[in-house]
């Protein structure tokens, strides 16, 4: 079999192989376009915490993903989750509303008031 074994992370750091780079460029390719899409979508603040939570998350893994860009691509949904739990959190904080002193009642207009015959 020529399956490719799964990579320590603290291995990997230190190595130099041509495959291991070859890593190292699908891992910066990836994160490079997280980075790119959240500034875009949510701005630089959210992209930088965005991009520290795709470094946590890949090194929160016992071994690096596999060489394909598609297997890096779980590191980036983890960090997306993570994204949408922050902008969520502030989404759902409550706006504090101030009780008006109003107490006017306008009348609201209906298409289908009887006009000033009633029901006779």
């Amino acid at each position: 079999m020529n399956e490719r074994q799964p990579i320590p992370l603290h291995e990997w750091k230190d190595s130099h192989s041509p495959a291991d780079v070859y890593l190292m460029v699908i891992a910066e390719r990836e994160l490079d376009a997280f980075i790119r899409a959240v500034t875009e979508l949510f701005g630089p603040e959210q992209a930088r915490s965005a991009a520290e939570d795709w470094v946590d998350e890949l090194e929160l893994r016992d071994a690096l993903p596999g060489p394909t860009r598609r297997d890096w691509g779980s590191i980036t949904v983890a960090a997306s989750a993570k994204l949408a739990r922050r902008l969520n959190t502030d989404v759902d904080r409550p706006t504090p509303r101030v009780a008006s002193t109003d107490t006017k009642v306008s009348p609201i207009p209906s298409s289908n008031c009887f006009g000033s015959t009633g029901l006779a």
